[in-house]
């Protein structure tokens, strides 16, 4: 019996790089980049008035450029991980919808959240910046974006990679709990957008132990399967 490997980059890889472009743009703009010299006042929440989200952005605008960009940037190995995790499933012989789900899940993921760090870009230009008027719409619509229109997809992504691989017993079965714990997390996180906003802890807790997941997930994911004996393939 020959072993057949799936061909396409490592998962594992691909959800680290993620993760440390991420964090790397986090570090310019909060708490986390403390050691690099980063001080307060640091990146503003939703529940600030517009006038401190107004004067971070007016006075912070290298911070945020560097954060936008690398955040950016983080989307391009999260975007092949959703393809190339999805075509192991299919190649490990799952053919249920579970991969399509986190498919859409994934590619929304990268979208919501490219347009996100693209408007925090955007509001970086000099003649953006000082018009008060225009920087607080813009902060809610990358917010709204980057926010739960990222822990909401990112529960599909997560909800049919788990459920997909747990049927299969493709992955261990704390690492299946975990990811439905995470996808159950970001789903509820919709409820933020309506009347309760105290839901917003949801996102981070979708978004920071999901660089976990996505990493051990990646790692874990088998490579190869068995495939048609040789003489079999030679016939």
């Amino acid at each position: 019996m020959q072993t057949i490997r799936h061909r396409g980059p490592n998962l594992g890889a691909l959800a680290t790089v993620y993760t440390v472009l991420f964090i790397a743009g986090l570090c310019a703009v909060s708490g986390f980049g403390i050691p690099f010299g980063v001080k307060p006042p640091w990146f503003p929440g939703p529940w600030e008035p517009a006038r401190v989200i107004t004067s971070y952005f007016q006075g912070h605008p290298t911070q945020v450029l560097i954060c936008a960009s690398l955040q950016f940037g983080a989307m391009i190995p999260l975007g092949i991980y959703a393809a190339t995790i999805v075509s192991r499933l299919r190649f490990l012989g799952v053919s249920a919808a579970g991969p399509y789900i986190a498919l859409f899940g994934g590619f929304f993921t990268v979208f919501n959240s490219s347009i996100s760090h693209l408007v925090m870009w955007t509001m970086t230009r000099p003649d953006i910046a000082q018009n008060a008027s225009i920087l607080s719409p813009l902060y809610f619509l990358s917010y709204v974006f980057g926010g739960p229109g990222f822990s909401i997809p990112m529960g599909l992504l997560i909800a049919g990679v788990s459920v997909a691989a747990g049927f299969r017993r493709l992955l261990p079965k704390w690492i299946v709990i975990f990811g439905l714990l995470l996808a159950a997390a970001g789903e509820l996180s919709w409820l933020h957008l309506l009347f309760f906003p105290k839901l917003l802890f949801l996102i981070p807790l979708t978004r920071f132990p999901g660089f976990i997941w996505l990493i051990v997930a990646g790692f874990a994911m088998p490579v190869a399967r068995g495939g048609v004996s040789g003489e079999a393939a030679e016939g």
